[in-house]
């Protein structure tokens, strides 16, 4: 079991980029691409941090995922 995410998803709906994304919660770009991958798991801080920037809570964007 991983965690899955809605990044992709809650950034076009904001119109972001990657790079916008990592500028306003202060990680690269590779990170974004990453955590949009599923291939990165956030510190509860950058979790926190994402939430924030698309005012949802943390739940509603990261969430257990099957790997089934």
């Amino acid at each position: 079991m991983g965690i899955k995410n809605r990044l992709k998803e809650l950034r076009a709906r904001s119109n972001l980029t990657q790079k916008d994304l990592s500028e306003k919660v202060g990680v690269t770009r590779q990170t974004i691409v990453s955590l949009e991958k599923g291939t990165y798991v956030p510190s509860l801080l950058l979790a926190m941090n994402i939430a924030e920037v698309f005012q949802e809570p943390i739940e509603k964007i990261f969430f257990k995922g099957d790997d089934k």
